[in-house]
């Protein structure tokens, strides 16, 4: 369904102002995000989506609806999975408490232009070449498989990364951080922080996720302006959910079990496409069905087991 022009660029600033919002108003200061205070934010988020979710309903009809809300409860789940990555990525480093937001709020802005572009191609691929979605399908079957065997590790090593050895290639790397910046000045020399490695090394991460969670989209459906919003509101949601997350994750031990699930779910309904449509209703069905039933049963497994404490950071 083709849409005027002004109902993306309204959907566009929107977007902006929140993120305006939240970076000039809620968190102009450097500070630590409690749980407290994450979890008011995921509400919010979660709620705007669903407000979202009701608006295309109403306005697009129900089967658009639920087509969003399934891309937007696919997207959200696969987030989940890169919190695991973040929070090694954030030991790793060192990363006072106080800055991760900061990163997590810049590395937002390059995931949504990453994963517009990624959706643009993806979405003239699809309208050009009907057979590629059986390549997509094949892809999340892959992946999925490869997930559940242990892919997307759960160790993060700084010398072999991408990023960090084209930073260091372009870049002279000050050893210490100062304060939330991302670049500063020693000795009269221009400098990239470890906080700019960090940033890199999330992007980087988010671009290898997005490879998984862009096909799984258009498996539930090729309209991009479906595709594109119901991925900005669950990527928007990412950051909130971190700092929700983060202390607790480890106890998620059966997440990627269903995640693997999901993916290859998605790659078998995309491959029998022109077979059997598997209807967006029984899909929704199924993703939040495995999803439940892996994060229950993992806080079951792990109910012993006590939370790790929210790192708090010695550094200035």
């Amino acid at each position: 369904m083709d849409l005027p022009l002004w109902v993306w660029f309204a959907f566009i600033g929107g977007v902006l102002t929140m993120l305006a919002l939240d970076l000039g108003v809620f968190n102009r200061k450097a500070h630590v995000i409690s749980v407290k205070e994450a979890g008011i934010w995921t509400t919010v988020w979660v709620s705007l989506s669903l407000i979202f979710a009701a608006v295309i309903w109403n306005w697009l009809g129900p089967q658009k609806g639920v087509d969003w809300l399934t891309g937007y409860v696919v997207e959200y789940s696969l987030a989940v999975d890169n919190i695991f990555v973040f929070v090694l990525v954030f030991a790793a480093f060192g990363v006072p408490a106080q800055y991760r937001h900061r990163v997590l709020f810049w590395g937002v802005i390059g995931a949504l232009l990453m994963r517009g572009a990624m959706i643009l191609v993806g979405a003239q691929l699809i309208d050009r070449f009907h057979w590629i979605l059986y390549f997509f399908g094949a892809f999340l079957v892959y992946a999925g498989i490869k997930m559940f065997k242990g892919g997307h590790g759960e160790e993060v090593d700084l010398e072999k990364n991408v990023a960090v050895r084209i930073a260091r290639r372009f870049f002279k790397i000050s050893p210490t951080y100062d304060g939330q910046k991302f670049f500063t000045v020693q000795n009269g020399v221009r400098m990239a922080t470890p906080l700019f490695l960090v940033l890199l090394v999330v992007e980087f991460t988010d671009l290898i996720f997005a490879v998984d969670s862009i096909p799984a989209i258009f498996a539930i459906t090729t309209d991009p302006f479906i595709v594109f919003t119901s991925n900005v509101m669950a990527i928007l949601g990412l950051r909130s959910m971190y700092f929700l997350l983060a202390h607790v994750v480890d106890r998620f031990i059966y997440l990627k079990t269903g995640l693997a699930v999901i993916l290859s779910f998605i790659g078998v309904k995309l491959l029998l496409i022109d077979v059997y449509k598997i209807p967006t209703s029984v899909s929704l069905a199924v993703i939040v069905t495995v999803l439940t039933l892996s994060v229950v049963t993992s806080l079951y497994a792990t109910r012993h087991q006590a939370p790790k404490p929210v790192l708090q950071d010695s550094h200035d």
